[in-house]
C-alpha cells in the first residue's frame, strides 16, 4: 500500500507501489522524487510559484511552469518528478473509480489511460485556479459530505474545460541541456514506444547509442531503479489499462502488454498490485 506522511504543508510522500491515494488535495514545495511511482488516481497539478517542474510520464517528458495547469493521467503509468525549481504547487488526486464514473468523452479517457497528460498553457489558465485548488483541498478534507461532493463536481468541470483546449494538442517536450537527463529521457521514451515487444536492456541502450554498461548506471542515477524494473512497471500499467477497458482474456492481456511468460505476468501483477489480474478487473468493473 502507499505510505502517506504529512507535514505542515500537507506534503505527501508516496512509496512507489500501486494503490490509490484517495480523494485528497494538498499544496507545498515540490521535491524531486527518488523513484518513479504509481497510484490508482487521476492527478491534477498546478504550479503556483517559482520555476518549472520536469516530469516523466510513462515515457513522455513534460516541463511545466507557473500558471501551467497539468491534469495528469491515469497515474498507474509510472511517473516521476526528475527536476524542479518550482517553490509551490497544488495537487489533487481523484480515485480511478470516481474518474471512470464521470463519463468523460472517449477521446479524453483514451488519452489519459494511455499516460499522455493534458497540459494547459498559462494563457488558458484561469486567474482563480490557485484559489480553487486551495478550496478544493480544504473541502475534500472536510467531514461534510456536501462540501466534498461540491468540490468533486468543480474538479470534474475543470478537467472537462481543460480538455476542450488540450485534447489533440501536442505535449510540451523537455528541451533542457543536461546530457544525462536527456539520455535517460530518450531511454524512457524508447521503452514507452516498444515495451509491448521483446526488449532487452542492450536494445534500450543501443537505441540511444549507449553501451548497456554505461546506460544502466545513468538510468539508475535519474530514475532510482533499474531499466528492467521500469520496463516491468510500464508493461503492468498497460495490462491494467487493458483489464479495465477490454474483455480480452487474461493471457491475451499478458502478451499484449509485453510479457512473454504468463506465470511471470501473474507474479509481477499480484506482487505489485496486491491482487491477481482477474480480481483487479472485477474490482474496477462498474457493473459488478
Amino acid at each position: 500500500m502507499i505510505r502517506e506522511v504529512f507535514s505542515d504543508e500537507s506534503e505527501k510522500v508516496l512509496d512507489p507501489q500501486v494503490a490509490s491515494g484517495g480523494l485528497v488535495g494538498w499544496a507545498g514545495e515540490p521535491a524531486v522524487m527518488h523513484a518513479a511511482h504509481q497510484h490508482d488516481d487521476l492527478e491534477l497539478n498546478l504550479v503556483a510559484d517559482g520555476g518549472t517542474m520536469l516530469y516523466l510520464f510513462g515515457g513522455v517528458p513534460v516541463e511545466v511552469g507557473p500558471g501551467w495547469l497539468l491534469a495528469a493521467f491515469w497515474a498507474a503509468v509510472p511517473h516521476q518528478l526528475v527536476a524542479n525549481s518550482a517553490t509551490r504547487a497544488h495537487w489533487i488526486y481523484v480515485p480511478f473509480e470516481t474518474f471512470l464514473g464521470w463519463g468523460l468523452p472517449d477521446q479524453l479517457v483514451t488519452r489519459l489511460l494511455s499516460g499522455v497528460p493534458l497540459v494547459s498553457a498559462p494563457a488558458a489558465a484561469t486567474p482563480t485556479d490557485p484559489s480553487h485548488f486551495t478550496q478544493w483541498a480544504a473541502d475534500l478534507a472536510s467531514a461534510e459530505v456536501e462540501r466534498r461532493q461540491i468540490a468533486l463536481l468543480e474538479v470534474q468541470a475543470r478537467v472537462r474545460r481543460l480538455a476542450l483546449g488540450t485534447v489533440g494538442q501536442p505535449v510540451r517536450q523537455y528541451s533542457g541541456a543536461d546530457p544525462t537527463l536527456r539520455q535517460v529521457v530518450a531511454m524512457v521514451r524508447h521503452i514507452a514506444e516498444h515495451f509491448r515487444e521483446p526488449l532487452t536492456i542492450a536494445d534500450i541502450a543501443a537505441a540511444v547509442r549507449l553501451h548497456s554498461n554505461y546506460a544502466m548506471p545513468q538510468f539508475r542515477k535519474v530514475m532510482h531503479m533499474t531499466i528492467g524494473d521500469y520496463l516491468v512497471r510500464r508493461r503492468l500499467a498497460e495490462a491494467r489499462r487493458l483489464l479495465v477497458t477490454t474483455d480480452l482474456p487474461i493471457e491475451r492481456v499478458a502478451t499484449r502488454s509485453g510479457f512473454g511468460s504468463i506465470s511471470r505476468f501473474y507474479t509481477a501483477f499480484t506482487t505489485t498490485c496486491g491482487m491477481p489480474p482477474a480480481a483487479f478487473r472485477r474490482h474496477h468493473d462498474p457493473v459488478s
